[in-house]
């Protein structure tokens, strides 16, 4: 079965996750920008690192057959510094042109200041501006119900199309209002701050698959690729068909990444996939 991997933090993993992913199917990756673990104190340390997504890490992914794809942000957790942040976000226009980046993401909120507000307003206006893709993200654990509604509310506001827009680490309490107002909803496998396979497959079963995304992000915490192959055991654990994995696992990531003409990978069907008979 062949998958697309929506979510990847491929600059904090080893060269072996690339592997081991081509191993399971993954044909395509795509890599937001985010946080370090640390707060960056000069704009040239986000330009260094969106060339490093942009340019090498392709190279990487390339060895394995796998197509890596990216995006350009400043993460909230890094927005409380509006005059580094507004200075990042002038020289982002110029990765815009790279023939891997996407769109604008992770942008979005972590505490929901003032300042995360305004850099997350500046970046809608930019993906607007360039006619970019938008990947949101929203707030860990108890920050989470408040800060999604706060995006939701800000994201009314702009004159951005739902079916550009990526809202990622939904759960059970944040993911109606954001299919209701026809925004695309993210399920991130991250076994502490995010969602588990089995209680994506279980949002999945009442909320539908339609403008449905799931990753395991996997970044330089305690994470893993694998958990995005965990996820497509416990939906055909389900009964679910081979057909509707395909579709949730890597059509609908290549119908929300194929908005940007730079993703070339379309949705396929089942029988494509089968050897052709010979007789």
């Amino acid at each position: 079965m062949r998958i697309i991997q929506p979510h990847y933090h491929g600059i904090a993993r080893t060269t072996q996750d690339y592997q081991r992913m081509a191993y399971a199917g993954v044909v395509a990756v795509a890599e937001p920008a985010f946080w370090a673990g640390f707060d960056r104190k000069y704009p040239e340390t986000f330009l260094d690192y969106f060339r490093q997504i942009s340019e090498f890490e392709p190279t990487r992914a390339a060895q394995y057959g796998i197509r890596h794809y990216c995006w350009v942000a400043v993460n909230p957790k890094e927005a409380e510094n509006p005059s580094l942040s507004r200075e990042v976000l002038r020289h982002m226009p110029e990765f815009f042109q790279k023939p891997t980046v996407l769109g604008v993401g992770e942008t979005g909120l972590h505490k929901s200041t003032r300042n995360e507000c305004e850099i997350f307003e500046a970046q809608i206006e930019l993906a607007i501006k360039y006619d970019q893709l938008l990947l949101v993200h929203t707030p860990h654990l108890q920050d989470k119900l408040r800060g999604t509604k706060r995006i939701l509310e800000i994201l009314r506001r702009a004159p951005i199309s739902p079916e550009r827009v990526w809202i990622d680490h939904v759960e059970e309490h944040t993911i109606r209002a954001c299919k209701d107002a026809g925004y695309w909803v993210g399920f991130t496998l991250y076994p502490i701050t995010k969602c588990s396979p089995a209680r994506a497959v279980d949002m999945i079963e009442r909320y539908g698959a339609d403008r449905t995304l799931v990753n395991s992000s996997a970044d330089w915490g305690p994470s893993d690729p694998a958990t995005l192959h965990e996820c497509i055991f416990e939906f055909r654990r389900r009964g679910h068909s081979e057909q509707e994995a395909i579709e949730l696992f890597h059509n609908n990531p290549a119908r929300f990444l194929g908005q940007n003409p730079k993703f070339t990978i379309r949705p396929i069907r089942i029988e494509e996939l089968e050897p052709t008979a010979v007789g």
